[in-house]
């Protein structure tokens, strides 16, 4: 996150709603000592032509949240759908009327020394403005981590664990220590993995190209969309392979994909440029479907929306709803 966010924000904590000031965890936190947290990452953008914003993947974000903090076997009592409504409550609660980045935070909740878990569990929730991540307007330029990608083995990369994101701290500082915009992770195969922060697509011999998240890679939601939208709407042949650290610098294009970072042209690598050096054809494709998709311009994606302020978009919805079940 960058800025300081407004201790008057409304967030969800210990069961209730409360400002953002009164939102406080002991020094003795188990999570904070040891990571035993899990945290998920959700994008609602606003719409001025709709005076709406619209949450992306809600029920598919908590369901993969559900999932992967039981891997520390934490349990949280709500469920997808209150968790869900929660998140559309803030967001009222708040009157956001701009772009928005959800952050749901399970973890070990116990206030102790010591690093073997127990049954002490505690949840948040937190909706807040939030902009880009990386501005990419003129493409990214990303270098290849000397730091490795952590196997799954050690601490699994399919789930967003909280002590994992030491990891991507490293590399994200090396890089940018480095006059790097973002990372790149090998794996201890020396496979490309993924970004930093985000997973990362290719384009080469006209196919879209990206690593199996067997490679240590964050089975990503929005990296679910893209593979969707480039093959239903642009007709690619999406393949899921290991890469090469050098099939970076001979490939025709290059982006990252993220919940944070959207989609995010890369046009160098290592100081050296993808192809000529400019955002590719098929990366803008990609950039416009995803944009058009998430902000509700496309209804064949509209069950992929949840309105927050109950739009025409919404009311449209529900009339096609019931005429199916006539």
């Amino acid at each position: 996150m960058k800025g300081t966010a407004d201790p008057n924000l409304i967030v969800y904590f210990d069961g209730k709603y409360m400002p953002l000031r009164d939102a406080q965890v002991n020094i003795l936190t188990h999570a904070l000592h040891y990571g035993t947290g899990v945290f998920e990452g959700i994008r609602a953008h606003w719409v001025p032509a709709e005076d709406e914003l619209f949450i992306l993947r809600a029920h598919e974000h908590y369901e993969r949240w559900k999932k992967n903090y039981g891997i520390l076997r934490i349990h949280v009592p709500a469920t997808v759908a209150e968790l869900c409504a929660i998140t559309v409550e803030l967001m009222r609660r708040n009157s956001l009327h701009t772009n928005v980045y959800v952050r749901p935070l399970a973890y070990k909740s116990a206030e102790r020394i010591g690093v073997s878990t127990d049954d002490q569990d505690a949840f948040a929730v937190v909706a807040l403005p939030f902009g880009e991540y990386l501005h990419s307007d003129k493409g990214l330029h990303a270098g290849v981590s000397s730091w490795r990608r952590i196997e799954d083995n050690a601490i699994p990369a399919r789930a967003k664990i909280c002590g994992a994101y030491v990891n991507s701290a490293l590399a994200s500082d090396d890089a940018r220590q480095s006059g790097f915009d973002e990372a790149i992770f090998l794996n201890e195969n020396g496979h490309v993995a993924e970004g930093a922060t985000c997973n990362i697509f290719m384009v080469r011999d006209g196919k879209l190209i990206t690593p199996c998240v067997t490679e240590n890679a964050l089975e990503g939601i929005t990296r679910n969309c893209i593979m969707e939208l480039a093959f239903r709407e642009l007709g690619l042949r999406v393949v899921e392979r290991p890469i090469d650290r050098s099939e970076l610098y001979v490939c025709d294009e290059l982006f990252f994909t993220g919940t944070a970072v959207g989609v995010a042209p890369i046009v160098r690598v290592d100081h050296r440029a993808v192809k000529d050096g400019a955002i590719g054809a098929v990366t803008h494709a990609i950039q416009k479907l995803y944009f058009d998709a998430t902000r509700g311009h496309l209804q064949a994606y509209w069950n992929w929306l949840t309105p927050v302020y109950q739009s025409r978009m919404k009311h449209e919805q529900e009339l096609v709803s019931t005429a199916e079940s006539m």
